[in-house]
């Protein structure tokens, strides 16, 4: 064809373009392709909702208003988050997802009345009282539906399964909402076409149907934190499409790793939070696409195979909080896609293998709570991004490799608890944020690179051998830090030269059980510090700091002299304990009305006690005094609905009498008034409060007898009680000891041992045993004892005392008890300390006590008992103390023998089963025969006179029973007369 006629050819074309054109922009200026109805029905819908921005803050998206530029009379087609057909002008998409969106959507909403709609996403909007209703099942053509995270609650109407056209289905994160019992499997019998399925969050309370696992168009699967239940079928998974499978957080869905066939496109698999448990199988590395893999606390054990280096394109690894053991296989020098590895809280064992040095894009490296040794490997290849190192509660050993303290982005190490030894060396960046080399035997000084850190906010170097002083200016840098503790090293602080105020983010320091001396003085934290714990040092002085927030001040066991500090008003923990201070308790001490424990035993302060001690805080659960020198009457004030759970006013110069207004102490727990001079007759009333456990009232002056109470069980919750060196008299307290029920049966085995008090304070008491005080630090709650001893109490011994199976000290010493010592204390099986010496016990001993093989503390000495010292068991490892002042006892271990008629009864106990199982049939059967040899041989004896041995028994016997016998006849008629 000529250039001329290609030339006409392109004019033409032009012409009919234009004319084409031409003809379309003036069909479109006169004809809207949305329909009228439609337009309507959008802007209704947009009425029916409020716009709050925050209702769409989770949204992965950049979020706005889209309905707000909907504006009638145009052209709905146009507007945003809204899609038309180009021939028919139905709307066929809608997205509002991200909307900021709040209200109900109602069944009878225009959002059902686009019967030609295939997309719906109203994800990240709060339609908060609104379900997914039947009017969702109207929506026949849709194809992709995503309401996720959008506050839908109540039953999923089963009509959503009737949307056959169904793609993709996301309902996550509606955690209120859920599937009528059988609704879940109709869905998934229906929607034949499903590739994406994200039911998180939606509560099926079902077991995994095995029919999913046959949807070979299956692409993106999320069940987790569903309530699946049962076992995971066991069957190989033949899904080829399958890219995403998660089930976290389905606590009782048991099974095995899933059996991926070889020929599979799995990239993220999450089984986190299940029941799934066994071996990992080798089939593992069949999942050569796999960059997510999500095992952490599971009930996994046994080896990691081998096959894990085939997953060469893994970047996220976490196995965290299973029970793998065995050593971490040598496979990372192919896995450079790596960038978290989570092997925490395990059993692995042996060294970190080297491979792991290959790892140049990982950012972070968990290996903590494992039983790893050896050194952390020297040798690395980049680690340039690595930003966190974690290896703490390991068994590691060795000095810190050099390459740790290269690594430009790292942020956080910890290293605490392991073995490390060596000097901590000079970091060459400073981007750390937090640093734990805490519980190590790391020793020299603490580096200065250090104190470059402004971004550090916590330092943790506690209980190493460091060493050397640290002045206070080093610090100033460290703007950001909020926690510092350097407690049980050898450190030393020099705090007098600079004044201005430093750390203003401060809020931990402890720097406990070091070397620090003289005056402390550091302008820290002024509005920030909470927490400052110095104790176990050798500081004499104490400047207190206008600290806004300090609610823990612990300052016990220095050499603090003078006046006491007068704590911050916001205190809730405040010790001075152990210290040499002197002076009165400033009555300013009351207004730090939020104090919970307040410490200030063992000092030398004196004056009477403020009477606000007992009413400024409604919090004050501990209020101890001991050993201090405080004189006048205990705080008669307390608060209704107090808090108290200790008041120790042990070792003063307290008198006058204890205070009936501790009646309203409902929660007192400790009660310690013990040597003071306080002049009183028991108590009996405080046998009402519920929880008390521990009364000491010893050495005071305490008068009269103890008598009977009227409630009708007092002392239910008392397992300590020290009444000893008083004046109480009568007999011992039947009632009361009856009514201690937490001294009776407990079952050690099963209960929970721990100590008095709480994690803010425990309790702690003075003990005697054998005449000498202990000191007990702590008391723990299976601890029961009672000291009567030094009183004036009289009569027997209770039986009842044998019913406190689980006592374990009883002194009743230096009393004038008298009678037998009680066969039921055979009873006390976990009784380790028994002091009745200096009473007037008679009688024999009891066998049965042989069988307290618990017993270590044994005085019986200085009463009037007889007979033979049993023998056995503990009875064998007490000395001539145990007895001495009976000079009726005889056998071991004392010099004096027994005589024959001394060698020990049959045990009471013996002698009741012997009779109670006595037989009259048997014997009268043998006393013909026994009668008939005896009386024969009788007579041979006495007419022959041989053995002559047995004559003379015979003989000493029967004189000896002539004695006797008059000696009962006169008795019996002095009685009488």
């Amino acid at each position: 064809m000529s250039e001329h006629h290609l030339l006409l050819c392109f004019l033409f074309f032009l012409s009919f373009s234009q004319i084409l054109l031409s003809s379309c922009f003036s069909f479109s200026n006169s004809t809207k392709i949305c329909p009228h109805g439609q337009s309507l029905a959008l802007l209704h819908l947009k009425k029916s909702f409020s716009i709050k921005k925050s209702h769409s803050r989770f949204c992965r998206f950049p979020s706005y208003p889209k309905t707000e530029h909907w504006k009638e009379g145009s052209d709905c087609c146009s507007w945003d988050g809204v899609s038309c057909d180009l021939v028919t002008g139905h709307v066929i998409e809608l997205d509002l997802s991200c909307n900021w969106l709040s209200g109900t959507i109602h069944s009878n909403s225009t959002l059902f009345r686009f019967p030609h709609l295939q997309r719906l996403n109203l994800a990240f909007n709060d339609f908060s009282g609104s379900s997914v209703s039947a009017g969702f099942g109207r929506l026949s053509s849709l194809t992709h539906l995503n309401l996720s995270d959008s506050g839908f609650s109540g039953l999923i109407s089963p009509k959503i399964s009737h949307l056959s056209n169904l793609v993709s289905l996301d309902l996550s994160w509606n955690y209120r909402a859920e599937f009528a019992p059988h609704g879940f499997d109709s869905l998934v019998q229906n929607l034949t076409k499903l590739q994406k399925l994200h039911l998180r969050g939606i509560f099926i309370s079902s077991v995994f149907p095995n029919s999913l696992l046959n949807r070979s168009s299956l692409i993106s699967l999320d069940l987790s934190y569903s309530g699946l239940h049962g076992r995971f079928p066991d069957n190989d998974i033949h899904l080829p499409k399958l890219e995403l499978l998660s089930l976290w957080g389905n606590f009782n869905l048991n099974g095995n790793f899933p059996r991926f066939s070889e020929n599979n496109s799995l990239i993220d698999l999450y089984l986190s939070s299940t029941n799934f448990s066994g071996e990992l199988p080798a089939s593992l590395g069949n999942l050569k696409s796999l960059q997510t893999l999500y095992l952490s606390s599971c009930q996994f054990l046994g080896s990691i195979p081998a096959s894990l280096e085939n997953l060469t394109q893994i970047t996220f690894l976490s196995l965290d909080g299973n029970h793998f053991s065995g050593k971490i296989p040598n496979v990372f020098y192919n896995l450079r896609n790596l960038i978290s590895l989570d092997l925490f809280e395990n059993n692995f064992s042996g060294q970190i293998p080297p491979s792991i040095g290959n790892l140049t894009n990982l950012l972070k490296l968990d290996f903590f709570d494992n039983q790893l040794e050896g050194a952390i490997p020297s040798s690395v290849y980049g680690f340039s991004s690595l930003s966190s190192v974690r290896l703490q509660y390991n068994l590691l050993n060795g000095t810190i490799p050099s390459w740790l303290y290269t690594l430009p982005s790292l942020v956080e190490l910890d290293l605490s608890h392991n073995k490390f030894t060596g000097h901590i060396g000079e970091f060459q960046f400073d981007s750390l944020e937090y640093i734990d080399l805490s519980m190590n035997e790391l020793h020299g000084s603490i580096p200065t690179s250090i104190f470059e850190f402004v971004n550090l906010s916590s330092l943790y170097l506690s209980s190493n051998n460091l060493s050397g002083v640290l002045e206070i200016g080093k610090f100033e840098k460290l703007i950001n830090l909020t926690d510092l503790d350097l407690s049980n090293n050898m450190l030393s602080l020099t705090t007098s030269v600079h004044s201005n105020s430093m750390l203003p983010n401060i809020q931990i320091i402890d720097l406990s059980h070091n070397n620090i001396s003289g005056m402390f003085s550091w302008n820290v934290g002024k509005d920030t510090l909470g927490r400052l714990n110095l104790s176990y040092n050798s500081i004499r002085g104490f400047e207190m700091q206008p600290w806004k927030s300090m609610q823990i001040l612990d300052l016990h066991s220095n050499l603090l002299q003078g006046p006491l500090p007068t704590p911050p008003n916001s205190s809730f923990f405040f010790s001075v304990s152990h210290n040499k201070l002197s002076g009165e308790i400033s009555p300013l001490i009351c207004k730090a009305s939020s104090m919970g424990v307040l410490d200030l035993s063992h000092n030398n302060l004196s004056g009477m006690l403020p009477h606000c001690l007992g009413n400024f805080s409604n919090d004050l659960s501990v209020l101890n005094l001991r050993r201090n020198q405080f004189h006048g009457i205990i705080p008669q004030t307390f608060l209704k609905g107090n808090s108290f759970r200790t008041l120790d006013f042990n070792s003063n110069q307290l008198e006058g009498l204890v205070p009936q207004s501790l009646i309203i102490c409902k929660e007192l727990e400790v009660l310690n008034l013990g040597n003071n001079k306080i002049n009183d007759t028991f108590p009996h009333w405080l046998g009402a409060l519920p929880k008390l456990q521990v009364l000491v009232l010893r050495s005071n002056h305490f008068h009269g007898q103890i008598g009977f109470s009227k409630i009708k069980s007092p002392f239910m919750s008392l397992r300590i009680i020290d009444l000893a060196h008083n004046d109480f008299e009568g007999d011992l307290p039947e009632m009361y000891l009856r009514s201690l029920k937490v001294a009776m049966n407990i079952d050690e085995g099963n209960m929970t041992r721990k100590y008095m008090g709480d994690d803010n304070y425990q309790d702690s008491m003075m003990v005697t045993i054998k005449g000498s005080e202990i000191e007990f630090v702590k008391i723990l709650n299976t601890f029961t004892t009672i000291d009567f001893s030094s009183n004036k109490f009289q009569g027997v011994i209770p039986e009842c005392i044998g019913n406190l199976n689980s006592l374990r000290g009883l002194n009743l010493s230096h009393n004038y008890l008298t009678g037998c010592i009680p066969l039921s204390f055979k009873n006390l099986k976990m009784l380790e300390s028994l002091d009745l010496s200096s009473n007037k016990l008679s009688g024999r001993i009891p066998q049965e006590l042989t069988s307290l093989t618990f017993l270590e503390v044994l005085n019986l000495s200085q009463n009037h008992l007889i007979g033979f010292i049993p023998q056995g068991s503990q009875f064998q490892t007490f000395g001539n103390d145990s007895y001495y002042g009976n000079p009726g006892l005889c056998g071991f271990p004392l010099s004096n023998r027994c005589t024959t008629d001394e060698i020990p009864y049959p045990s009471q106990e013996i002698e009741a089963k012997f009779e109670s199982g006595f037989d009259w049939k048997i014997t009268l059967m043998g006393y013909g025969c026994g009668l008939v040899i005896g009386l024969s041989l009788g007579c041979l004896i006495f007419l022959s006179g041989k053995p002559e041995w047995l004559v003379w028994i015979i003989d000493k016997n029967i004189d000896k029973k002539i004695v006797r016998n008059k000696r009962s006849t006169r008795g019996r008629g002095a009685r009488i007369s």
